[in-house]
């Protein structure tokens, strides 16, 4: 089995371990003695961070200010495939645990860096995943005007983790020809620059500035909210000329031979009065019936949900993963891998003398380690 070490926090280092973890990777989490990882602390509407990230792991407590500790984690990367670091810029350095010290150790390491930025200007200056937002524009496309909004999840950090694992598996690949490590730096703001990639586009083309995406509306004729006469909130989307025929003859609208709405083009530029004669219909209709009529028409549409909702959600609820935190049982769903390890989120140093034994420490060792706070 392959092994990893993630020096992890928060979100985007520990989703990378989490994708790994669940690929059937053995992910060691290296926390400090006594605090681990902050998210073990966050409460309130974060209180779901650290189970949610970090089950099917192992936990490791060791000081890496400390010189016995920085020795414990350098016998590790001896036999480690892959380290994960999200720490501030230059932290790893300032321990001596940089890329090239510890491929002095393991040429064959393959060492993910998540930074706040990549290399240039602002390579130095930390970041979260909401100021990166910001600074990408990404909060001004999702909020309102003169209002910028966060995403509802950290996707900054997780399509960061994301792409960062992607990384990790071509380094891999390339690795079992040539037998060398790499160091790979993901920066979230670069991230985050290319998830607003299609409006950067669309500025250009266009000649004029955008409006947040909720206001400048989308490029379909019928693409919204409704309400269902039980006050039910239904979004459908219409997305083909085709879709446009079968939704239209399913609710027997009075255009559906009108030529002058025969193309999403002309739909689109038709939205506002397409947007209220919908509306109108719905409004006529139980949710049941409507559902109903999109299914058997096979257009698109979603009721709202709140993320809470799913557990009970018909698609979802048969594949949930149950995992065990501070004595509660949590249904959370599973990575949409084909494959995909199940376990539940570590004890803060579960596994410390595992660990440490089975790289040679003796048990009186390992409990003058624990009595001088190394691990």
């Amino acid at each position: 089995m392959k092994r990893v070490l993630e020096i992890g926090h928060i979100v985007a280092g520990p989703m990378a371990g989490l994708l790994l973890a669940d690929l059937g990777y053995e992910v060691i989490k290296v926390e400090s003695p006594g605090k681990g990882d902050i998210s073990r602390r966050l409460t309130g509407t974060s209180s779901g961070v650290f189970p949610f990230y970090n089950r099917n792991k192992k936990s490791l407590t060791v000081d890496l200010n400390s010189k016995e500790g920085r020795e414990i984690f350098l016998k590790l990367v001896e036999g480690a495939d892959i380290v994960i670091d999200n720490l501030g810029p230059g932290a790893m350095n300032k321990l001596s645990l940089s890329f090239s010290e510890l491929t002095n150790r393991n040429s064959g390491l393959i060492f993910l860096s998540l930074k706040g930025y990549g290399r240039g200007p602002y390579q130095n200056r930390k970041s979260l995943d909401y100021p990166i937002e910001v600074h990408s524009g990404l909060a001004y496309m999702t909020g309102l005007s003169g209002r910028p909004m966060r995403v509802g999840g950290s996707l900054v950090d997780m399509a960061g983790a994301m792409m960062g694992v992607i990384s990790i598996l071509n380094a891999e690949i390339a690795r079992n020809t040539t037998g060398k490590g790499k160091y790979i730096e993901i920066g979230l703001f670069e991230t985050a620059a290319f998830l607003v990639g299609q409006h950067i586009a669309t500025f250009q083309l266009n000649k004029r500035e955008l409006k947040p995406i909720n206001e400048e509306g989308f490029a379909w004729g019928i693409y919204d909210f409704f309400k269902s006469r039980d006050s039910r909130e239904i979004f459908i989307a219409v997305t083909t000329d085709n879709q446009w025929r079968d939704f239209c003859q399913a609710f027997e609208l009075t255009v559906c031979d009108d030529p002058s709405l025969d193309s999403n083009e002309k739909r689109f530029a038709k939205r506002g009065f397409l947007i209220g004669l919908v509306a109108e219909k719905m409004s006529a209709l139980d949710y049941s019936e409507i559902m109903d009529k999109l299914t058997k028409a096979n257009v698109a549409y979603a009721s709202l949900n709140r993320p809470w909702d799913l557990l009970t959600d018909l698609q979802l609820s048969s594949k949930l993963s149950t995992e065990t935190y501070n004595e509660m049982k949590l249904l959370i769903p599973s990575t949409p891998l084909e494959e995909s390890a199940l376990g539940s989120p570590p004890m803060l140093g579960e596994h410390t003398n595992d660990l440490l034994k089975s790289l040679g420490y003796t048990e009186g060792e390992v409990k003058s380690l624990r009595e001088r706070g190394v691990v």
